[in-house]
């Protein structure tokens, strides 16, 4: 019966298990087993877009509100009871490091066992998923009536930050000292992943409160004294992070799903957040809602129902996603999207948990009124037959990043830039400042990054992905792109000898796999001779090979691939060569 409401609620009941099965499988022993519990474990396949669904308090009450068993609640911010709202004041020195901070107060709450270990759980599968292992967003939790406010969030020197850590009961450290703690105690392990986050920084991100009592040391640890216990009532929680639409986002799903459990439901405290050099003041949590529209003929369409509107409002209150209503035209649908369903982005979005909610198994299976018969486009299909041919070869297929800097995909290759790269008006990084124009550089970093491999026999590697172009001629669509994808070919061999005739005989191979026949003086320059005569070509197809002085190549080895259709004048398709050693140092 659950696996079926999981399956109806678009969630998947991937196994029912206990402590006890899963220790036999991993190998316990005996008396280990006897002490762990026979009580039934759910494990939960959920979308990975649904923050909401990661707690039990979170699934179990969408649940009951898909059932109709419970209204969807109300979040509320309620000033507290002294007319005085928390401070945390934002110093400069953090702009270099986690620039942002978002806080919230849970007043009023209270802990058992099961809610505290849902509590902390949560933290950890956010890190995981939305936070990025914390490089995005940190999540901190604190006792509340054990630390003092207003609170200041600074960046300092390593060696000037010194608390207890929640990992220890009475050791105090320096964070430089920390970070080496962790890199290197086993019992730390679960911490070292994000030790690199910030270990090479100037300064580290620090919170105190009034009093001077480290609060935490964000991304890594939280300070022992703010801990939560389970005899905690008021919980401060603080999200540092980098990218701040993120942490709103974190703190609304953290506060949305454990303020049930305060004396007041689903009431959150706010907190004035004060950057201090720019004065400005944010109040946080925002528990952001907001309203989306979506046509009922576009959902009846999308799903292959026949749903009246009044039903889709119904629906639609079953997915959180109310209150809904019908707009005066009568066709349009909006809907109220929560702080918690931040996954909802579009029309298509509100017509899939319509879908959910009308029911998959009550969708009607219907033959389609036309007729079509599926295939490959015959560009794709001409790539897998060629990738299965240069694979007998004894070519390695790789698939390399599509973006990388402009560096890399001009200057490293000793060229100057033509103006045809797509470039990023936002890069995350310096690698990813343009959309590639040549497949090369990626194949020379795959070199790069294996020179542990042996290049005794010869190393082939090669790619068949698409470039992008800037095109301004070429519209398909309503509004000009203003650029465009084209298919291309890239082979790399690296190995004792300069390869150049290995490279060769794989453009002569390809050129006869695509039926394009070679130009008669090529012919007569090729041992093969009257060989040729036999090979299969396309009519007005011809090819030859020409010098050429692409700047990549050692000049005099390097060669230019030519093509022509029916009797007209060669162009350059390609070309191949020895790479030059100044190319070669640059990867």
């Amino acid at each position: 019966e659950f696996d079926e409401l999981c399956f109806e609620f678009g969630v998947e009941l991937d196994e029912i298990t206990n402590e006890r099965e899963e220790a036999e499988k991993m190998g316990a022993t005996e008396a280990q087993l006897k002490t762990l519990s026979t009580e039934t474990v759910y494990k939960i396949d959920v979308p990975a877009n649904r923050y909401d669904l990661l707690c039990n308090e979170g699934l179990s009450r969408s649940l009951r509100i898909f059932l109709g068993q419970q209204e969807a609640p109300t979040y509320q911010l309620v000033e507290p009871a002294s007319g005085k709202r928390e401070v945390m004041t934002v110093k400069a020195s953090t702009k270099g490091v986690r620039p942002h901070v978002v806080c919230a107060i849970l007043r009023n709450i209270t802990f058992n066992q099961e809610r505290y270990e849902s509590f902390i759980d949560l933290q950890d599968q956010l890190h995981r998923n939305l936070c990025r292992m914390r490089t995005l967003v940190a999540i901190g939790t604190h006792d509340y009536d054990t630390v003092e406010g207003p609170f200041e969030y600074h960046a300092k020197t390593p060696e000037s930050i010194d608390f207890v850590p929640l990992t220890e009961t009475d050791r105090s450290f320096t964070a430089k000292d920390l970070m080496e703690h962790y890199e290197t105690d086993p019992s730390c392990k679960h911490l070292k992943p994000y030790v690199p986050i910030i270990k090479d920084e100037p300064l580290y991100p620090v919170i105190y409160d009034q009093k001077g009592t480290v609060l935490s040391l964000p991304p890594i640890i939280n300070g022992r004294h703010s801990r939560i216990q389970l005899t905690t009532t008021n919980v401060f929680i603080e999200c540092t992070a980098t990218d701040l639409t993120k942490a709103n986002i974190v703190l609304d799903t953290v506060v949305a799903m454990f303020s049930e459990h305060c004396a007041q439901p689903f009431t959150v405290e706010p907190v004035d957040v004060v950057y201090e050099e720019t004065g400005e003041i944010q109040t946080t949590p925002i528990l952001f809602s907001r309203t989306e529209t979506a046509k009922v003929d576009f959902v009846n369409s999308l799903i292959g129902i026949k749903c009246d509107a009044e039903r889709m409002v119904e629906l639609c209150h079953k997915m959180q996603l109310g209150p809904a209503e019908l707009l005066p035209d009568g066709e349009t649908l909006r809907v109220t999207v929560p702080c918690t369903r931040s996954d909802i982005l579009h029309a298509v979005d509100i017509a899939e948990d319509i879908g959910i909610a009308y029911g998959y198994n009550n969708i009607v299976k219907k033959v389609p009124t036309t007729c079509t018969v599926g295939g490959e486009q015959p560009l794709n299909h001409f790539g897998d037959l060629l990738r299965e041919e240069i694979a007998r070869a004894g070519y390695i297929e790789v698939l390399t990043h599509g973006l990388l800097s402009t560096h890399d995909n001009y200057t490293a290759l000793r060229k100057e830039e033509d103006g045809l790269a797509v470039s990023l008006s936002n890069p995350a990084n310096i690698e990813y400042e343009v959309i590639r124009t040549t497949l090369l550089p990626g194949l020379l970093k795959v070199l790069e990054h294996n020179k542990s491999a042996s290049f005794s026999g010869g190393f082939k590697i090669f790619e068949i992905s698409d470039v992008v172009l800037k095109d301004l001629e070429h519209v398909v669509t309503e509004s000009i792109v203003g650029s465009k994808n084209s298919r291309r070919l890239a082979a790399v061999y690296a190995g004792p000898t300069a390869g150049f005739e290995i490279i060769h005989g794989l453009v002569d191979r390809v050129m006869c796999l695509s039926e394009v026949a070679p130009d008669e003086a090529y012919i007569k320059n090729s041992i093969k001779g009257d060989e040729e005569k036999y090979r299969v070509t396309r009519e007005g197809l011809v090819y030859t090979i020409a010098e050429g002085s692409d700047p990549m190549f050692f000049q005099g080895r390097a060669a230019d691939i030519l093509m022509k259709r029916d009797g007209g004048e060669f162009k350059k398709i390609g070309s191949f060569g020895v790479v030059h050693p100044e190319v070669l140092k640059k990867f």
